[in-house]
């Protein structure tokens, strides 16, 4: 199997006894990655005050282009950046201009989402309504009740790794005055091949590049349709636009996506993005092309567990047809366990409550299984 160590080459060289299979958590940062973050520095001492001109003249639009291309999005303009997701959470439901909120979501979303709702929830904010266990008829079914004002679901779950078939369905309910659709493509977002041609004008989309991008922080994406929350309530001064229509002392809006930006932002992310999205275009690796190397390491790992005793657990999202999820998620009352017993020998897995993840990216290689198994044969049963 063909190997891309070469592209990671600083990473690995900073600990090379470490066997990173939490590609899924905290991804190695290709070496175009420090080309990015040198050129954001070089440009802020070089530029200085003019250094926005690049910005948002330069480095925002091809970011923007590149997200477009991934997600085949019709418009790059629909396209906003922010430091975190947590900021875009905050200006959506801020864009709703109600009190409460009714949101819809289930019990398998991201911290990020499920503390701020928690805390919503206790200030007023919003009303809650919770599925368990990610059930996605049940989740379909009620959302087709017209009860709710904002549906937010993941489009691969981060507890178990399964992705969401309901998608399309969920988007046909969305109307620009309620119920708004929020797609978290936490564990999506160049780890599935996805397709919003058809939904982008009614659904927002979340993603980042801390994990399958390969960017690290600071690079968080909003798809915001347009017609919908034309004035988040939670805003900054980089939202602003010159409109002469509006009346003194008004407070304007970007037409576009930008609506939803904030205030003065680190682009250091911007820049470690488009140069690894650069990068991988001039490899010709493709989402596609990434999912096709991990299938084949996946596979082996999973042939070779067998003889080992993570065999013993339930595997919450065995390989199946059409994209994959980009970890495997194993649930055992030893997952704790387990994880500790590898990462004492330098090996980097992840748990969530009782489940241990293993996640597999473009930096592994057939020695990486090998080793891995190894490990893994002397976990305690």
């Amino acid at each position: 199997m063909t190997s891309y160590k070469h592209l990671f080459q600083r990473a690995i060289a900073a600990a090379p006894d470490r066997l990173h299979a939490a590609a899924h958590s905290h991804h190695l940062w290709p070496d175009a990655s420090y080309v990015g973050q040198l050129a954001a520095w070089q440009d802020g001492v070089r530029l200085a005050d003019r250094k926005w001109e690049r910005v948002m003249g330069e480095v925002w639009p091809a970011a923007q282009r590149h997200v477009a291309r991934e997600l085949k999005l019709p418009d790059p303009e629909n396209i906003v950046f922010a430091g975190n997701t947590h900021d875009f959470l905050l200006r959506i439901v801020s864009a709703m201009g109600r009190k409460p909120v009714r949101i819809l979501s289930t019990d398998a979303e991201f911290h990020s989402f499920r503390r701020q709702a928690a805390r919503w929830v206790e200030g007023g904010t919003i009303t809650l309504e919770t599925i368990p266990n990610g059930d996605e008829a049940a989740l379909l079914d009620r959302a087709a009740s017209g009860d709710h004002d904002l549906i937010f679901t993941s489009q691969v779950f981060f507890s178990n790794g399964r992705r969401s078939g309901v998608i399309a369905q969920l988007a046909a309910l969305a109307r620009p005055d309620g119920p708004w659709v929020v797609i978290d493509g936490y564990h999506g977002f160049m780890a599935v091949e996805t397709d919003l041609s058809a939904i982008a004008d009614r659904v927002f989309y979340l993603a980042g590049g801390y994990k399958y991008a390969m960017a690290g922080e600071g690079v968080a994406i909003l798809h915001a349709p347009p017609g919908y929350g034309a004035r988040p309530e939670i805003t900054g001064w980089y939202a602003e636009f010159d409109d002469l229509s509006l009346p003194p002392g008004s407070v304007g809006y970007a037409p576009d996506a930008r609506r939803y930006m904030g205030a003065t932002f680190d682009p250091s992310g911007l820049y470690r993005f488009v140069a690894v999205r650069d990068m991988l275009a001039g490899e010709g690796l493709t989402t596609a092309a990434i999912n096709d190397h991990v299938a084949g390491l996946r596979t082996k790992l999973l042939e070779g567990i067998a003889a080992t005793p993570l065999a013993q657990a339930e595997l919450l999202n065995p390989p199946g047809p059409g994209s994959q999820g980009r970890f495997l998620a194993f649930r055992s009352p030893h997952a704790a366990q387990w994880k500790a017993k590898l990462e004492a020998e330098d090996v980097i897995t992840d748990v969530r409550g009782d489940v241990l993840r293993i996640g597999l990216g473009l930096y592994h290689d057939d020695r990486d299984i090998d080793r891995l198994l190894g490990e893994l044969e002397w976990l305690e049963k």
